[in-house]
């Protein structure tokens, strides 16, 4: 079926993310994560999509770093993926929600035990004096927690969730004929247009 003819962005979007999976070389869950600052300046960054389903988008970072701070600030937020060997694009946009501690633990906790590590040693986003302070931090924190299955979560580091109220697909076509369509949430269902390319 064409997939300008479909009803469901949600179950369009696992499908795209499941195709991209067989034909892009890495990561086909990353995605450019899209914030703004307390004084409105825009700011991007490529992040790794963790979870989606019904209610939304889910990534992890450190609640200390610029976009953790940014996200807390404006609890909004806007993603795009782009997927070159399948020449696609999906753009969300949103408020954000946080993850359950639940949630957070189980994905940590599925973490390799050096990047569970990593996430204690990491001031993200602060100014480092060179690589071997931050190697330095991360055999302190092996020290600490010598235990590959005991490395608790840091009380920084969490889930937070977009909670989409728009949805676009955009597939390139001959000529710049692109197919392009946004699904907006209206009174709890979606709305469905199609846009000039």
């Amino acid at each position: 079926m064409d997939f300008t003819q479909r009803d469901d962005p949600h179950a369009l979007f696992d499908e795209w993310l499941a195709e991209a999976g067989g034909s892009e070389p890495n990561d086909p869950n990353a995605v450019a994560l899209a914030t703004v600052d307390e004084s409105g300046m825009p700011d991007v960054r490529m992040v790794l999509l963790k979870g989606h389903d019904e209610r939304g988008f889910v990534f992890y970072t450190n609640f200390e770093s610029t976009k953790g701070r940014e996200v807390l600030s404006a609890m909004k937020a806007a993603m795009g993926f782009h997927w070159k060997s399948r020449r696609r694009q999906v753009r969300i946009r949103g408020e954000v929600e946080l993850v359950s501690d639940e949630e957070a633990d189980a994905y940590y906790n599925s973490r390799h035990p050096q990047s569970r590590r990593g996430a204690w040693a990491s001031e993200q986003s602060r100014p480092l004096e060179n690589r071997d302070a931050l190697v330095q931090r991360l055999h302190d924190i092996e020290d600490k927690y010598p235990d590959d299955d005991n490395i608790p979560r840091p009380p920084h580091w969490f889930g937070f969730r977009i909670i989409p109220q728009q949805i676009e697909f955009w597939q390139d076509g001959e000529f710049r004929l692109h197919d392009r369509i946004v699904f907006e949430l209206e009174g709890g269902g979606w709305k469905k247009t199609r846009l000039y390319p």
